[in-house]
């Protein structure tokens, strides 16, 4: 990626452009358009790194070693997926080597449950706008969700995510974590069990809410990918 000059679509807003643009700015050294792709893809890539690893800090690091491979591989990607998923499975394989590296013996795709436990799905925030309880504050439930959510087996949370916050279909969630889309849905079923009983009665709000990477977090993201894309002569 060399250095070039910030003509790149000038009159164009960056928010406008399509990510092929984006792309190619990218491949030419643009730092808007890095900086761009980075604001698109931060809350996906953080929510898929949460949901494999235990804490914000390590999701953080995570989805900064991703940019870093992505950013500096960008002639390995050739448009045969979508850029969104070609960065969200380096997001995948940074969380899981990390999990590695910190417990190398554990296997970090079991799933390990009581089946006998019989209840219901559970009816997810946002689908019965109408009821009163969706007027608590959005940050209060927002902490409860992502405490309930935190405590989810990993194998379970990760496509849990997946799925209520970034409105991802089974099938693509299939084809990110290289599952069978029956396996995703059973592991659908399992974690929206696991929550019931802790969240029926106290869920407020929506799956959207939860894990938020936006605002100042997503700009000091931008900020530290493009540093580390400059020290090595990336930008």
């Amino acid at each position: 990626m060399t250095v070039q000059s910030s003509t790149f679509h000038a009159n164009t807003p960056l928010a406008h452009l399509a990510e092929a643009d984006l792309i190619t700015g990218a491949r030419q050294g643009q730092e808007a358009s890095v900086r761009e792709l980075v604001r698109r893809m931060n809350p996906r890539l953080f929510r898929v790194a949460r949901g494999i690893v235990a804490s914000d800090a390590e999701a953080e690091d995570i989805v900064q070693e991703a940019y870093l491979k992505a950013f500096t591989r960008l002639d390995n990607f050739r448009g045969e997926a979508q850029f969104s998923t070609w960065i969200t499975r380096i997001t995948i394989n940074c969380a899981r080597m990390h999990l590695r590296r910190a417990h190398p013996q554990q296997d970090y795709d079991t799933v390990a449950e009581d089946d006998r436990q019989a209840s219901a799905i559970l009816a997810f925030p946002g689908q019965h706008p109408d009821r009163p309880e969706v007027a608590l504050g959005r940050a209060q439930m927002r902490v409860y969700l992502e405490d309930a959510v935190a405590q989810l087996p990993r194998d379970l949370r990760l496509p849990f995510l997946m799925f209520e916050s970034e409105d991802m279909s089974i099938r693509a969630i299939a084809r990110d974590l290289q599952l069978n889309p029956i396996t995703v849905k059973t592991r659908l079923f399992r974690a929206r069990r696991r929550l019931r009983q802790s969240l029926e009665a106290r869920l407020k709000g929506g799956f959207e809410a939860i894990f938020p990477f936006d605002g100042a977090r997503c700009a000091c993201m931008a900020d530290r990918v493009v540093a580390a894309l400059q020290n090595t002569k990336r930008l």
